[in-house]
This record gives structure tokens, sequence and C-alpha cells, in this order.
């Protein structure tokens, strides 16, 4: 696993249920306190054990962690790089939703070792405002990453929408996406040129 990655989860448990928990958990899965650096490659037995730690410290389902990291990844001000790169991706949500197929490939060019997973939004021709999110990916986990990031960046962008998670057979994950609103509210504040200076 990319140690960006690994090093996403140490900072969601970090600063979501504090330092003393991060080092609880880091122990617990044979990690030096300092945990992981960005830019090597790790073993993905650790971390499926630092998931495994986490689930047993915290006493919440994978699945609800590793949603809520999606949520960090997106809300919390350490990563506001990744929510500018995911709101480049269009003015209104629908226009974000569409964008994702092409986020892997914009994420291998900052980071060319970084193994996302494959993204592929489909429209359902029968209902308006109903989409599918095609996720495939080598660790089943990414589909709740991905359930968080949705739910996140609908608020980002004032949508009101209802999000599900399920599997298919094909070890892949859909999330099922009802846009009720697209303007429900103001959305959080962006600037494309923010922290661009002319001259």
């Amino acid at each position: 696993m990319h140690g960006l990655i690994n090093r996403a989860v140490q900072c969601f448990l970090r600063d979501a249920y504090g330092a003393d928990t991060w080092r609880a958990v880091a122990a617990d899965a044979g990690i030096g306190a300092n945990g992981f650096e960005a830019m090597l490659s790790y073993d993905d037995t650790l971390t499926d054990a630092l998931l495994v730690a986490a689930v047993q410290r915290l006493d919440r389902p994978c699945e609800q962690i590793l949603e809520d990291l999606g949520t960090f990844l997106v809300s919390h001000p350490s990563f506001e790089g990744l929510r500018r790169l995911l709101r480049f991706g269009g003015v209104g949500f629908v226009d974000f939703l569409f964008s994702l197929d092409d986020l892997p490939g914009r994420g291998r060019l900052a980071v060319p070792d970084l193994d996302l997973p494959q993204l592929e939004m489909i429209e359902d021709d029968g209902t308006a405002g109903r989409y599918r999110l095609l996720c495939r990916a080598r660790h089943q986990g990414f589909g709740h990453v991905m359930l968080g990031v949705l739910r996140a960046m609908a608020d980002d962008y004032g949508a009101l929408a209802l999000l599900e998670h399920r599997h298919t057979d094909e070890d892949a994950a859909i999330i099922d996406i009802h846009l009720l609103d697209q303007r429900h509210a103001s959305g959080r504040a962006f600037d494309l040129a923010e922290g661009w200076r002319g001259g």
C-alpha cells in the first residue's frame, strides 16, 4: 500500500481520536509511533493490521471507520489540497461526479506509483437524478472511503443526495447516488484562483 494512503489513515486516527489513540492503535498493529512515510510503499498486511487494530480500539465497524476517513479527507483543513483537486472536477455536483472517471489518472500525474481504484460513473437512463459509481480496487474498503468522499463533496457543493454502498459479484463496489437537489444549500466557498499570484 502506498505510504500516502497509510499516512492518511494515521492522520485521521490522530486528528479525529487523539494522539493517544493513534499511539495505541500503532502499538497494537506493530507500527512505530512515528507511523508512515508518505512517499514509501508498505506491505498490504501492515495496512490490514492497522485497520484491524483501529476497529478493536474504537469498537466500530471497519466500514464506518473507512467512510469517516473519506469524509475526513475532504473536510479536514490539512487535506485542503485533495479537496481542491476534487473541486476542479466541475462547477456543480453532477459535473464533479462525472469527473471521477479521470481521478486515478489525475492522481498519478502527481504521484506516479499511487494505485487508486478504477472509477466509472453511470447515469440511470430511466430516472432523472440517479447515478451509480463503480469502484474497482484491489481492496474492497476503497468503496467505503469513496462513500465518505461523496457525502463530504455533496455537502461541499451544497447538494442534497442519498447514497448507498453495495457490492457486486466482481469484487467491485457500487455506490447508488440519488441526487434530490443540486442546489439545496450554499455549500462551502471555493475559488479556482486561490493561491495564484499574478504578475
